[in-house]
């Protein structure tokens, strides 16, 4: 059984990274910005995908939720060439963001979205056959 990896991609610098991490990902698997296998070997280039996605149909969405103060840093991921991969429902953003001052995004901005952000991890957890991880 494959163990399943749940990838949160939390604040700018997360998900700077998290959108690098998943054009990697999906090179690797030879799977397009819209999540649909493009290569030649299904047996090496799908082996282990279920790892960090979920297979939908013929195509693979990642298990992975993307949270931020601001909706800028989602709104460049969602405007990058895997913005189409993820579930709409698994971008948890604010309004406004903190403005590099800590007690804002703890207190504040951040205190509003933790039960939405939870929910979210929540709900992709339960999706899960066998959870190994969140990364």
């Amino acid at each position: 059984m494959v163990r399943e990896i749940l990838h949160i991609q939390v604040g700018q610098c997360g998900n700077q990274i998290g959108n690098r991490f998943w054009q990697t990902v999906i090179a690797e698997h030879c799977i397009d910005g819209s999540g649909y296998y493009t290569g030649d070997n299904v047996t090496v280039d799908l082996d282990k995908v279920s790892v960090y996605t979920r297979s939908a149909g013929e195509r693979y969405v990642p298990r992975a939720c993307l949270i931020d103060l601001e909706p800028g840093t989602v709104d460049v991921i969602k405007a990058s060439p895997v913005g189409t991969l993820f579930k709409p429902d698994n971008f948890v953003f604010g309004a406004s963001g903190a403005g590099n001052n800590w007690a804002k995004g703890h207190y504040t901005e951040g205190a509003e979205l933790i039960e939405e952000a939870l929910d979210v991890i929540r709900k992709e957890v339960e999706n899960c056959d066998c959870p190994q991880d969140a990364r």
